[in-house]
């Protein structure tokens, strides 16, 4: 089905600076020092002139954000390039740390400028409350330390972006060997399970040094700052205004009592179907009713073409973002030998049309990948005209809310992809219950988090204990693992977020939540519900998170209550498929 696509589609030009020359490109420090200089020497003399100010400081932060983006996307593409790689490490090791303290410099104007109490304090007020927070936990000895941090995150991507593994003679990544866990042949399936863990156990001394390294100076930071832990100062420098570790610690608790039982009852139908003595690791994708595994696409480009249906059967707004990208070349999609894994949307705050990374391969898990980072890449369109650059990266909380949502809200679309109707309803069902895997995996990963940093004294086997711990709490409870279990105490080291972004996790089980609230809303309202997603994305930065989800029609809520009530919503649509 050829989709009806805009005939007029406007590519977005960087915006006249106002502030910056035309022609400044960042070549080094001495080129950028003069900006910050003058902008911390400018007499600012009404609160006119403080709003000028500050939007000077916003395109500084712009251009300079742009230019770390494209350092940093072409590192990941190629993290065998060493001029690639060689770029991004001069940003972070030569110019960022300039940059830090006379930040902190310009902070302190601001919040002792006579006439910030004259700004609009609705317009203003969530800005001046992180910049409130980051004067609080600014320390100059913790520059050295952030940047000595951010080269060593950087050698996660280097390490796993170079494993590969050989099956049939053919050396393939990780993501491409993950395909074959849907196989129906279970002797392959093993295989492809048993040669991917051993290759990551390969490297599992290297990886738990460089997190060794990365502990003890992310605690020294902590301790720099203030705080007891890097827990604890993460809250701080996360802006996490509207929730505690403690309310984590009962998200999790609601997470084990609600949807636990729940996903262990999936896996003994599971292995009831499959008909197995015992289910194993390696059972745990594979259609249960012995069809081939889903391919909804072949190629990169057939997959982006896919979605840019998906999104223009959705609303034209939603087509023309992902129009955009692919004219402009703002994406790179399939997986290859020495690309870092994962997948990402980074935004580009001056042109303001973000960069959508992946490892897709050809399977369902891939067209959610790229749904989902469109989700974030439409949140980037709707917030590119906010006025000042700090408006348009509101909490994780709100940014992987645009991201999963777009996932359910595209459902009714994904005939693009399943032309075949048994093939579409497998996509769903099997679609839905990741949803609610999403939940205990997420808890086990903000809980290690959690001991990881209340405990930085920790010995390595210390640390493989309390994963494997935790993991059984949430996870795999009808699932045998005898004889494999060497493998499990290292299974966190494939989390690339507790190497490259600490606590940056238990945001999508709050957003999924979200998510799921705003597709009941779509499911009953389709008009209504994706104008309130629109409507609260577009909000950006400039209100609380628990605004902006009042805005999308949803609470900001994961109390036990509602959990079950969001749950019972998705077992009635599963149900339905």
């Amino acid at each position: 089905m050829t989709i009806q696509q805009t005939t007029n589609l406007i590519i977005p030009e960087r915006k006249p600076r106002a502030y910056l020359s035309e022609d400044f490109a960042v070549a080094d420090w001495e080129a950028i020092k003069p900006y910050f200089e003058e902008l911390q020497t400018r007499e600012v003399s009404y609160v006119a002139e403080l709003e000028k100010w500050m939007q000077d400081r916003s395109e500084l932060e712009s251009v300079l954000s742009e230019d770390l983006g494209w350092r940093y996307i072409r590192m990941t593409c190629d993290t065998q390039n060493e001029e690639t790689t060689q770029a991004f490490q001069y940003f972070i090791s030569e110019i960022e740390p300039n940059i830090a303290p006379l930040d902190h410099e310009l902070n302190l104007k601001l919040v002792q400028s006579p006439y910030l109490k004259e700004l609009d304090p609705e317009k203003y007020k969530i800005y001046l409350r992180g910049v409130e927070r980051a004067l609080e936990i600014f320390r100059e000895e913790n520059i050295s330390l952030q940047t000595e941090i951010s080269t060593k995150q950087q050698q996660y991507a280097a390490i796993t972006g170079a494993m590969t593994v050989t099956l049939d003679g053919e050396e393939v990544t990780l993501q491409r060997a993950a395909d074959r866990l849907k196989r129906i042949d279970r002797a392959v399936r093993e295989e492809a399970w048993r040669v991917v863990q051993e290759r990551r156990f390969e490297d599992r001394e290297k990886l738990d040094n460089l997190f060794d390294e990365l502990l003890k100076l992310r605690h020294q930071v902590a301790t720099n700052a203030g705080f007891n832990n890097f827990r604890d100062y993460m809250f701080a420098a996360l802006g996490r205004f509207d929730y505690t570790p403690q309310d984590c610690f009962d998200f999790h608790d609601s997470i084990r009592e609600t949807i636990v039982p729940l996903l262990s009852k999936f896996d003994q139908e599971r292995k009831e179907q499959l008909g197995v003595s015992e289910l194993r690791p390696w059972d745990l994708d594979v259609d249960t009713t012995g069809k081939k595994p889903l391919e909804p696409f072949k190629t990169g480009e057939e997959l982006l073409e896919k979605t840019v249906q998906v999104f223009y059967q959705l609303d034209t707004f939603l087509g023309d973002c992902l129009a955009t990208m692919r004219t402009m070349g703002h994406l790179d999609l399939e997986s290859r030998k020495g690309k870092a894994p994962g997948g990402y949307n980074y935004p580009l705050d001056e042109i303001g049309v973000p960069f959508i990374f992946m490892n897709a391969t050809s399977s369902l898990r891939d067209v959610i990948t790229m749904l989902h980072e469109g989700g974030h890449a439409v949140h980037s369109f709707l917030t590119r005209d906010l006025r000042l650059n700090a408006f348009k990266h509101p909490p994780s909380e709100v940014a992987e809310l645009a991201s999963m949502s777009m996932e359910l809200i595209s459902m009714d679309y994904w005939d693009t992809f399943f032309e075949d109707e048994d093939e579409l309803r497998r996509a769903k069902k099997t679609h839905l219950e990741s949803v609610l895997e999403t939940f205990p995996w997420v808890a086990t990963v903000d809980k290690f988090q959690h001991w990881l940093y209340e405990h930085p004294e920790q010995t390595q086997e210390e640390r493989h204990q309390e994963w494997v711990r935790i993991f059984n709490t949430f996870n795999q409870k009808e699932v045998s693992w005898d004889g494999l279990e060497k493998y499990k105490p290292y299974m966190w080291q494939k989390q690339l977020h507790i190497y490259e972004v600490p606590f940056y996790y238990i945001e999508y089980a709050m957003a999924q939540l979200g998510a799921i609230a705003v597709w009941k809303n779509y499911k009953e309202n389709p008009a209504e519900g994706l104008a309130a997603y629109k409507r609260a994305l577009s909000l950006g930065y400039t209100v609380s998170i628990s605004e902006v989800y009042e805005a999308a029609g949803i609470k900001f809520d994961f109390s036990t209550d509602y959990i079950k009530s969001l749950v019972d919503f998705v077992k009635e649509e599963m149900a339905k498929v």
